[in-house]
C-alpha cells in the first residue's frame, strides 16, 4: 500500500494503541503520530502504538496547538519523506475509525490520487447521537446551497489526501477542527473532486468526546453568504444616496432628463462598487476583471428583467399587490444570484 496513516491525539488512551495495531493488521506499514501537546506521562502510549507498526514516527508539539495544526505538522513531515507514498489517510484516534475502512480509502486514493477521498458515515440509524445527525444535516445543506459543494458527510475526520493537494492545503487557514471544513472549501478552488466511500457508524460513549460544534466550526461557509448580503444592502443605501444627491443638484433641468440621469449615474457607480465588493471581498476571485465584469454585467442585466418579469406576474396576473411582489421577486433573485456569481462571473476554479 502506498498510502501512510495520519493519527494525530490529545492524552491518548488505550483505544490510540488499538487503533495503530488495527491500521498495522489492514496493511498500513507507516502510522504519522502527533503528539499535539499531550504532555510527557502520555510519552508510553504514543511509544506503545507506535511499535506496534515498524515504520512509524511521533511527532510532538509542545503546547496543544489544535487538529488542524496537528494534520499541517503531520503533511509538511509526509511531503518531506513520502518514499514513493502518493498520500495519506487520517485517522481519529479515539476508535470511531476501524482499519478496514481506512485501508478502503487509501484504496481509492491509489485509484484516484488527484481527488479527495471521504469515509462518509451514515446518519439515519438509530445508534446515531441526535446532535451529530443534526450538526451534519446542517453543515451538508450549508454546503450543498451556499458553496456549491456536496458532501454527505461534513465532519468526517476519515480522509484520503493525495500529496498534490496537500501542498494546496498547507496554506489553508485554520488550527483546530475548522481546518477540516476550510479543506472541503478549498477542493473548489483547487479543481479537486471529492470521490465517497461508505464506512462504518461507529460513536464511542454516544460521540460524548467530539469538541465539533455545527455553528462555530462551519462559520466559514456562512460568511460568504454574510458578506454577499452586505455588500448588496451597503451598494443599496449607496444607489440610493447617489440618485437622491444627483437629484437635488440636476434640479434645473428638465424632470424625465433629470430622473434618467439620476438613476443612471447613481447606479453605475453602485453596481461599480458592488462589483469590486464581490470581486475582492466577497468570492476573492482568480478571475480577470476583463473576464468577470462583462459576465457581471450581463448578469445585472438579466436580473433586473427577471426582476420586472417577475413583479409583473405576481402583481399584474396574480392578485399581489406590488410592493410585496417585489420583495418576494428580488429574494429568489437575490439567491439565484448569489449562486450563479460564486459558479461563473467569479469562479475560483482552477484550469486543470
Amino acid at each position: 500500500m502506498k498510502v501512510s496513516a495520519i493519527v494525530p491525539s490529545l492524552r491518548p488512551d488505550e483505544k490510540l494503541v488499538g487503533v495503530v495495531r488495527d491500521l498495522a493488521g489492514a496493511g498500513f506499514s507507516r502510522v504519522i503520530l502527533v503528539d499535539d501537546g499531550s504532555g510527557p506521562e502520555y510519552a508510553d502510549v504514543f511509544a506503545r502504538a507506535a511499535a506496534l507498526c515498524p515504520g512509524s514516527v511521533v511527532l510532538r508539539h509542545e503546547i496543544n496547538r489544535g487538529k488542524g495544526c496537528a494534520l499541517k505538522t503531520a503533511f509538511a513531515w509526509f511531503l518531506e519523506h513520502a518514499d514513493g507514498d502518493v498520500g495519506v489517510v487520517t485517522v481519529d484516534g479515539d476508535g470511531q475509525h476501524t482499519g478496514e475502512d481506512a485501508r478502503r480509502c487509501a484504496e481509492a486514493l491509489e485509484e484516484h490520487p488527484d481527488e479527495l477521498v471521504l469515509g462518509c458515515r451514515r446518519f439515519d440509524g438509530p445508534d446515531v447521537p441526535a446532535r451529530s445527525a443534526a450538526g451534519n444535516r446542517i453543515t451538508a445543506a450549508c454546503f450543498t446551497f451556499l458553496c456549491g459543494i456536496r458532501v454527505t458527510d461534513t465532519q468526517t475526520g476519515l480522509r484520503a489526501i493525495g500529496a498534490d493537494f496537500m501542498k494546496e492545503i498547507l496554506d489553508v487557514k485554520g488550527e483546530r477542527y475548522e481546518y477540516e471544513t476550510n479543506m472541503l472549501l478549498a477542493t473548489k478552488a483547487a479543481g479537486v473532486a471529492i470521490r465517497e466511500v461508505p464506512i462504518r457508524t461507529v460513536y464511542i460513549e454516544e460521540n460524548k468526546s467530539s469538541h465539533f460544534h455545527p455553528l462555530r466550526d462551519s462559520a466559514v461557509i456562512y460568511g460568504q453568504i454574510l458578506r454577499f448580503l452586505s455588500a448588496s444592502l451597503g451598494s443599496t443605501v449607496l444607489d440610493i444616496a447617489l440618485f437622491a444627491l444627483l437629484n437635488r443638484l440636476l434640479g434645473g433641468m428638465d424632470a424625465h432628463i433629470r430622473l434618467l440621469l439620476a438613476t443612471g449615474l447613481a447606479r453605475a457607480a453602485s453596481s461599480l462598487c458592488n462589483y469590486l465588493a464581490n470581486h475582492r471581498l466577497v468570492f476573492r476571485s482568480r478571475e480577470s476583471v476583463g473576464r468577470s465584469a462583462p459576465r457581471y454585467y450581463t448578469l445585472c442585466v438579466a436580473q433586473a428583467a427577471a426582476s420586472y418579469g417577475g413583479v409583473y406576474l405576481l402583481s399584474e396576473v396574480l392578485p399581489v399587490p406590488a410592493v410585496p411582489a417585489k420583495i418576494v421577486t428580488d429574494t429568489i433573485l437575490f439567491l439565484i444570484s448569489f449562486q450563479i456569481q460564486r459558479e461563473w462571473v467569479f469562479s475560483k476554479k482552477k484550469e486543470k
